[in-house]
Formats: C-alpha cells, structure tokens, sequence
C-alpha cells in the first residue's frame, strides 16, 4: 500500500512569509528549493538561480525575503533529505514533502492528481485530463503542467504527449528523460509493496 501524497495547499496569501532556498548537486545538475517557513516547497527546480524559482510562484504565495541557508538547515531539511532520497533510489521519498502552489479551483485540483501519478508508469495529457475530471481539458491539464512551479514534488515529468514522446518540460528534456528512467529502474527493482 503506498502512502497518499501530501496535497498541494492553494490558500493564497498575502506574499509577507520569509523563505529559505537552497541548492544540491544532482545527477541532473544543481536542485534549488525554496520553501516558506513552515517547510512547504514554493518553487524548485533544475537551477542554481532561486530568484528564477520566485518569479513562479503565485503572487499572493511569493515570499517579501528569500534568505539563501545551507542545505543542512532545519528549514530546508524535508524537502533536501527528499531530493537526496529520491536520487539515491527511493523515487516516492517527494511524495509526503508539503507543497504550497495558488491557482484556479482546477489547476490545485490537477496539481493534487499529479501526486498521485506513480513514479514508473506515466500518464499522457489525454489520460492526465481523465484523472482530473475533465476528459477534454487536455490543454487545460497541459497548462496546469506548464504553471506548475514545484518541479520534482509535483512531478510534471510524469506526463507524456499523447503519442508517447516526451513533450516539454522546463527544465529540459534530457532532465525529464533521466528522472524517468531513473523512475522506471527504480520500480523495477523496487520489492511489491
């Protein structure tokens, strides 16, 4: 039985909350994170520039201060041991880190639904579309991967053209195409759970 992941929070408020970031080397290049003070990730992503990261986040959620902090740092540690987790083979180690995104009643309700797409088994946008409710929205659910600003812990990488290519993804799509295969090795060699 696999765990729930934690959902993404849409509550928008006014951007007054400092925020930490900071950057890990990954086999697919620097990960920055940047997370409110209660540890939720805002943003993150296959950068070394945090302030590429802010300008994502939703208006009502961007932090007034952003304060880079060493990756050992309690406000950072959820969502660091996560990122290292899930390099060193546990790929549903992102599925419990709190995320925090704001948008339209859809797009938090399809950033929820990607959660829940397993690591190993990607869904195309027709099928993305379905899982959210909406069979014909398949821009709609395109956009809501497009928008997402929580890169790895909402895991837009999991989502395909319909015919199977690959598609966009901001980060690139020699990152997407590792973080799926490393997916797929991952659940392969992963005992039944």
């Amino acid at each position: 039985m696999t765990t729930a992941p934690a959902p993404t929070t849409t509550t928008a408020t006014a951007g007054t909350s400092p925020a930490a970031t900071t950057t890990l080397t990954t086999p697919d290049g620097p990960f920055t994170v940047v997370v409110d003070a209660a540890g939720a990730v805002l943003a993150s992503g296959w950068t070394d520039e945090p302030a590429d990261l802010v300008a994502l986040v939703h208006p009502g959620l961007r932090p007034a201060t952003v304060s880079p902090v060493p990756d050992g740092d309690p406000a950072v540690a959820t969502a660091v041991a996560a990122v290292r987790a899930y390099y060193a083979g546990d790929v549903r180690a992102i599925d419990a880190v709190p995320v925090r995104q704001a948008s339209g009643a859809y797009r938090a309700h399809a950033w929820d639904v990607l959660r829940t797409v397993e690591p190993g088994d990607p869904v195309t946008y027709t099928r993305y579309a379905e899982l959210s409710g909406r069979p014909a929205a398949v821009r709609a659910a395109a956009g809501a991967c497009a928008m997402n600003a929580a890169a790895l812990f909402v895991p837009c990488h999991r989502v395909l053209r319909t015919d199977g290519s690959l598609g966009g993804f901001r980060y690139g799509l020699d990152v997407k195409r590792s973080l799926l295969d490393r997916e797929a090795r991952a659940t392969v060699s992963a005992p039944a759970r």
